[in-house]
């Protein structure tokens, strides 16, 4: 991967909840995580429970971008090793007006009752602060989109050099979104895009603030990006079903451990 490439690892693609055993050993069971290697950074999107297998050293420190506070896309951090290792430094950027809202709003997930210690009490150097719409993490350009779903979602867009991702996890689409959505994610190399459910089955769970493969298929034709990945898979959806959903609709279904280079 040359200076200007971008490397995405695939920690863990589920929604909603973990799950575990055989039927779930191709895609995976491991919650919303992504590791992002470019330009000498590491910046992983969401920290769910895929959050576990990622590596702990690395010779900047890493960031950690936050799409929202729903427990499936936090779930790992708090069993996160490098947070334990003392002096080591991690960076946690997540939607809140200034810094303090940020760390209160962390503490409330992680802090008595919930859990023993709040993310700053650990021994590694925490640094809490509040997403921007736009910021830098060395050589890479991150921009945010407000995305479509209940309490709201961050889709986010790093660049370096001439490559570029999206990922859009928790994101129901309507018109007015939708053509934002485009816009953001026009001649992106990769698109990571929310398809939990089924067309049939969305018909029933409108509201729930996810959408369907359909929807990513239309996004990438819209957009004219390269290739889309479909993440946040139904906790209900065992290999067999994605599957079949990939054949039917000649589409990608992220597998928890896949890499893509850019």
């Amino acid at each position: 991967m040359n200076d200007s490439g971008m490397r995405l690892t695939v920690l863990g693609a589920r929604g909603s909840i973990p799950v575990s055993g055989p039927q779930f050993a191709l895609f995976g069971g491991s919650t919303s995580c992504y590791m992002v290697e470019a330009g000498g950074e590491t910046i992983f999107l969401d920290a769910g429970t895929g959050l576990l297998s990622a590596p702990v050293n690395f010779s900047r420190p890493p960031v950690i971008l936050l799409s929202h506070l729903h427990l499936d896309h936090v779930l790992g951090l708090g069993m996160y090793p490098r947070l334990l290792q003392a002096g080591a430094e991690t960076r946690l950027m997540l939607p809140a007006a200034d810094a303090q809202e940020a760390r209160d709003t962390l503490a409330r997930v992680f802090g008595p009752p919930y859990w023993p210690l709040t993310l700053t009490e650990y021994r590694g150097n925490v640094d809490i602060a509040p997403l921007t719409p736009h910021f830098t993490v060395g050589a890479v350009e991150v921009d945010c989109l407000e995305g479509r779903h209940p309490g709201g979602c961050t889709v986010f867009r790093l660049r370096c050099g001439d490559e570029s991702l999206v990922c859009a996890t928790d994101y129901e689409p309507d018109d007015i979104s939708f053509a934002a959505l485009s816009d953001f994610c026009a001649g992106a190399g990769l698109i990571l895009y929310d398809a939990q459910y089924t067309a049939e089955e969305y018909g029933s769970r409108a509201g729930f603030g996810h959408s369907t493969a359909e929807k990513g298929l239309e996004l990438l034709e819209k957009s004219g990006a390269a290739q889309l990945l479909l993440v946040h898979h139904s906790p209900d959806a065992r290999d067999e079903e994605l599957l079949r959903r990939e054949r039917a609709l000649q589409v990608h279904y992220a597998r928890e451990g896949e890499v893509f280079t850019l």
